[in-house]
């Protein structure tokens, strides 16, 4: 017998947490090992518990759903995330796929849909729903595409990056901490479906940022 799928549970309403707790429990292969009512809460969490797959709301007080599913992402990359929203628009899923989520569910969704991605997620799979459109599965494949989706405080982080400054160097040059730039990095790595700093750069030196690799002669770190 393969061992059960341990989930981790977030979102801030209590309610719909203890009623996804009830109904893993039902489910055969199915491990609740906790829950959390932030963002911030998960990545704490995640790191204790080592759950394979996280159920993430997206809008959460805090830090918000997107950003925790990138940063959970980018420190946690063996850890799947099944968003389950209420939103059901092609700019959310979009966004959730582009901060690292591997499956999307709307939380109008019948029990057996929820199984049924939780199943594909922890099987390495995407999961999307046909009727929330098949297209929105694909993968971003053209980095200037990937790139136009950031923020303009992203793409200053990005190219500061890609010219070889530190997070310290960034944090005093943008004016921020140096948690938020850890933050934007996080984010930054989960869009642009980068490793490393070399990765950010290229995408950096497509987009137009920095003239060509020689300017981030300085981008010598990991």
């Amino acid at each position: 017998m393969s061992d059960p799928i341990r989930i981790l549970v977030v979102d801030d309403d209590a309610i719909l947490r203890a009623g996804l707790k009830l109904l893993l429990a039902q489910e055969a292969g199915f491990e609740s090992v906790g829950e959390a009512a932030t963002a911030e809460e998960a990545l704490e969490l995640t790191e204790q518990l080592q759950p394979g797959l996280v159920i993430m709301d997206l809008e959460m007080p805090g830090m918000g759903g997107l950003e925790g599913v990138a940063a959970l992402r980018s420190r946690h990359p063996g850890v799947a995330v099944l968003v389950l929203s209420m939103h059901g628009t092609a700019d959310w899923i979009r966004r959730a796929f582009e901060a690292g989520a591997a499956g999307y569910v709307r939380k109008t969704a019948v029990p057996q849909e929820l199984g049924q991605a939780i199943r594909s997620v922890a099987d390495g799979q995407r999961y999307l729903h046909p009727a929330l459109g098949a297209a929105l599965m694909e993968p971003v494949a053209d980095i200037r595409t990937a790139v136009d989706l950031l923020t303009p405080r992203e793409l200053e982080v990005l190219r500061l990056l890609a010219v070889g400054y530190s997070n310290r160097e960034i944090a005093d040059s943008l004016v921020i901490s140096i948690r938020t730039v850890e933050s934007h990095r996080a984010r930054l790595l989960a869009k642009l479906d980068a490793r490393s700093r070399s990765e950010l750069v290229r995408h950096a030196v497509a987009a137009g940022l920095i003239r060509d690799p020689g300017d981030a002669n300085r981008a010598s770190g990991p």
